[in-house]
């Protein structure tokens, strides 16, 4: 643990340093903090973005996938010149201009079920900026396994949703426990359904803001809830849900 701040990390944190609930202590829990981005997209950029900010000291981010012009618009830290580059190298290059005090781990592939257990092994949250369920339910069920807390986000047109599951309560209710069966990928698909930009950062920086309480143990999660947005008619409500029966979770 790192357990001396200087001069200069207390300045680069110090406006959050001063918040009752975080302090000294609460930023060197940040520091220590290790936090797995699925997806290096709409999601996953603002997620990086804040958290590099924020001080988390180890962030991988994972994604295979490769700049294109249309990702531009919502995905905050690509520009032109990016075009044809690998997301992770691009990120990585990018927060570390940011904040040289943080380690980026690039991981330029797709999650599968042959190397999630690698990939998930050292990280205590995991964050899902992934565009397709199949992504999301496999990051479910392993973070389940190994007790991992699990921040999922999802963006379709004007609309994003949040969950945050803790899995090392083995009370919490998982993803499959509110969708049951599996949706189709139309439903995330901005090609076909279009995507708003600022609906990206908006969702995005509420995980990363998910994230950081949960480092911290402060405030109120998501736990056994989903937080549905609507940025077009701009409401905002929260739906519980409970585990249920025969669920992989209740195993």
């Amino acid at each position: 643990m790192k357990n001396n701040l200087n001069k200069n990390i207390i300045e680069r944190y110090s406006r959050q340093i001063i918040l009752k609930d975080i302090g000294i202590i609460g930023q060197k829990k940040i520091i220590n903090s290790k936090v797995l981005i699925v997806g290096a997209g709409g999601l996953g950029c603002p997620v990086v973005d804040a958290l590099s900010r924020a001080g988390v000291g180890i962030i991988g981010i994972a994604d295979d996938d490769k700049v294109n012009l249309s990702n531009i618009h919502r995905q905050t830290l690509y520009s032109s010149n990016d075009v044809g580059k690998f997301k992770v190298n691009v990120v990585k290059k990018k927060i570390k201009i940011i904040n040289p005090y943080i380690k980026i781990i690039t991981l330029k592939q797709k999650i599968t079920e042959k190397n999630i257990f690698k990939i998930i092994k050292n990280f205590e949250i995991i964050v899902d900026g992934s565009d397709n369920f199949k992504t999301k339910f496999l990051l479910n069920k392993y973070s389940i396994k190994y007790r991992k807390t699990l921040i999922v986000g999802a963006i379709s047109k004007f609309d994003g949703h949040v969950f945050t599951f803790n899995f090392k309560n083995k009370k919490t209710p998982c993803l499959k426990c509110f969708y049951q069966t599996m949706p189709s990928d139309d439903l995330l698909n901005c090609e076909a359904e279009g995507i708003l930009g600022p609906v990206a950062g908006i969702i995005g920086n509420i995980q990363a803001n998910e994230v950081l309480k949960k480092i911290l143990n402060v405030g109120k999660d998501l736990t056994g809830s989903i937080l549905i947005l609507n940025l077009l008619s701009l409401n905002l409500r929260k739906v519980n849900f409970l585990k249920k029966k025969n669920c992989i979770c209740i195993k």
